[in-house]
């Protein structure tokens, strides 16, 4: 469709530079809740995920009741609407597209198992527009368990999620972030930790995980893995980073980008305390991590 101030139906190139509709970014995000929650949820718990003031969030579930894709139950939760259960029917009929509550249906199954495995913590985040938030969280049968609310946002440079996350999404998204985290306006300090950072990114994509040992909290380890996504929720994430302008297969000049893969949608984290995931025993930790979510074909 030719932009509103564009006379001429022609193709407009998309670049880095091409702004795109915020408002439209925030609705898309507040769908993205109750696709992932994948049951009616109360305005507040939706509020909480996005981050967001309940009252603003609810002028934009309005709209997508308007637009028949959200419907609100007479309880007063909010729910999917007809138009997401119609795209989710033609992603049925063409084996292919809408199976994001089939991935999050395999992931809180592959939570339960590693924390059954691990009797740690086991968290479930997505990436949004602000940064990687905890959409799910399972807790251990132990007198000592570490608990991240959900809808908390995770730092990109101090907890293993965050860094997961930065070390797969492009660069004109994460450096913003990150720079916002370190709060420094020394340009010699910045450059110098843009550079470890830069190393920590490469060293967690050739390894495939990270970890922290008390970086975000004292005595406190964590493990994050990444969701690989079937092929075709791969290529829906590329053709909507295609539409604002990111082209999630294109690799710059920068020997970096050779090791880097589509952006990630989800991650898996377990956290506990050194004496439950000691690092020492990590390798055997992460295999058997990888081997569940391989049984559930999603890494």
């Amino acid at each position: 469709m030719p932009a509103a101030n564009n006379p001429v139906d022609k193709p407009i190139s998309a670049n880095k530079t091409q702004s795109g509709v915020q408002s439209l970014e925030v609705g898309l995000s507040i769908l993205d809740v109750l696709i992932d929650y994948n049951e009616p949820m109360m305005l507040k718990d939706i509020a909480q995920a996005i981050q967001m003031h309940p009252a603003k969030c609810h002028r934009y579930l309005v709209s997508l009741i308007r637009t028949n894709y959200a419907r609100k139950l007479d309880d007063g939760r909010y729910g999917l609407g007809d138009r997401v259960n119609s795209l989710a029917a033609l992603g049925a009929m063409g084996h292919t597209g809408f199976n994001s509550n089939h991935i999050l249906e395999r992931l809180n199954h592959i939570a339960n198992d590693i924390q059954k495995m691990t009797n740690c913590a086991v968290q479930i985040a997505k990436w949004f527009n602000e940064g990687p938030i905890i959409i799910q969280s399972v807790e251990p049968d132990s007198p000592i368990s570490i608990i991240t609310r959900i809808g908390s946002r995770m730092p990109l440079t101090t907890s293993a999620t965050g860094q997961l996350f930065a070390s797969y999404q492009p660069d004109a998204i994460i450096r913003p972030l990150v720079d916002a985290e370190w709060q420094t306006n020394d340009t010699a300090r910045i450059a110098e930790k843009w550079q470890h950072f830069e190393q920590l990114q490469a060293q967690i994509r050739q390894q495939g995980y990270a970890t922290v040992t008390g970086d975000m909290l004292m005595g406190i380890n964590a493990i994050t893995i990444p969701v690989i996504l079937p092929t075709s929720a791969l290529d829906r994430v590329a053709n909507i980073n295609s539409i604002d302008g990111t082209d999630s297969t294109a690799k710059s000049t920068d020997s970096r980008s050779s090791t880097k893969q589509a952006p990630l949608e989800y991650a898996i984290t377990v956290i506990g305390t050194t004496e439950q995931l000691p690092m020492s025993a990590k390798h055997n930790v992460i295999e058997q991590i990888m081997a569940i979510a391989r049984r559930y074909q999603i890494a």
